[in-house]
């Protein structure tokens, strides 16, 4: 099967800058979030993408090639900016329907398709009035309409959150998680807040600097220090006395609190050594599992700026 998503040795200069440097990668999944910080070429890749920008290399959404091929992209795949995309005086129902004769859909039809994407995101109250009166949030809720009305099959979400407060984050992440499921579509969610990631999204591609540093599940960016070897645990009481014991036995032990300690077992040890311990030294374990970095320690690592710590969660 075609893969959502196909690099080979994508470069994007702008005169004697390197935005992008032959990026080599294959993303697929359903709802996938393209990390980097500010300047990591995020917003330069998407507008390559959609056939917006030049670039030298190739690239594939959908099968289609961006080089040639950017406007039957476009029809399939649809684009929230991260800066605001209306013109001065337009109702909410105005730039939707705008948007879906853009992509090439009879008046009547897009008239349609913009009522029921602004009702999806929740405008249907606020459509006849100027956009220029929205708040922040409703804003954003827009730029989500426009980018659904012709019912895409990706959507490349450029900084959704950004600037929302904290309800109006959590609204339009509900929204976001939704769309595979309720418009059948997937998602590439660019941002730099990682707990936006941590939420919502199966699988991640990590930017610094142009270049693509890692691209894969979730699971495997956070399960890439933890080990089986690793393990978090928790006790019903006692949490430094099965510490003490399983240093005795060869591991390394950090107790956390009465009730939990991190455990990294010895070479060729398995979890049962944590059980049998226990057993012998009369203490009940209430829960046992592999430790993992959090999306933002594994983020750090990547970027080669990992926290001391580790960040396991």
């Amino acid at each position: 099967m075609t893969a959502l998503i196909e690099l080979d040795r994508l470069v994007k200069r702008y005169g004697p800058i390197t935005a992008l440097h032959e990026i080599t990668a294959c993303i697929d999944g359903q709802i996938i979030g393209l990390l980097g910080p500010n300047g990591a070429g995020k917003s330069t890749l998407l507008k390559c993408l959609l056939g917006l920008l030049p670039f030298g290399g190739r690239a594939r959404v959908l099968g289609l090639d961006a080089r040639t091929q950017g406007g039957e992209i476009r029809d399939r795949v649809g684009y929230m900016p991260e800066q605001e995309a209306f013109l001065a005086g337009m109702t909410a129902v105005e730039l939707c329907t705008y948007a879906a004769e853009l992509s090439g859909l009879p008046r009547s039809e897009a008239m349609q398709r913009a009522h029921a994407a602004l009702y999806y995101a929740g405008l249907e109250e606020k459509r006849y009035q100027p956009i220029d009166g929205y708040s922040t949030g409703m804003k954003q809720r827009v730029k989500l309409a426009q980018a659904l009305v012709h019912d895409p099959e990706i959507l490349f979400l450029d900084e959704p959150t950004n600037g929302l407060d904290p309800r109006s984050r959590e609204e339009m992440l509900d929204l976001i998680v939704e769309l595979p499921v309720r418009r059948n579509c997937a998602i590439v969610l660019s941002t730099h807040l990682l707990p936006d990631v941590e939420r919502i999204c199966d699988q991640a591609v990590i930017m610094h600097h142009g270049a693509v540093r890692f691209a894969g599940t979730i699971d495997a960016l956070r399960g890439a220090r933890g080990r089986d070897s690793e393990l978090l645990v928790e006790v019903k009481a006692e949490a430094s006395k099965l510490g003490d014991a399983l240093t005795a036995a060869g591991a390394t032990c950090r107790v956390t609190s009465p009730v939990a300690l991190q455990v990294d077992l010895p070479a060729d040890a398995t979890s049962q050594l944590v059980f049998r311990t226990a057993r012998a030294a009369g203490l009940q374990i209430r829960e046992l599992g592999v430790r993992r970095e959090s999306v933002e320690a594994a983020f750090l690592r990547v970027l080669g700026e990992t926290p001391a710590d580790g960040g396991a969660a």
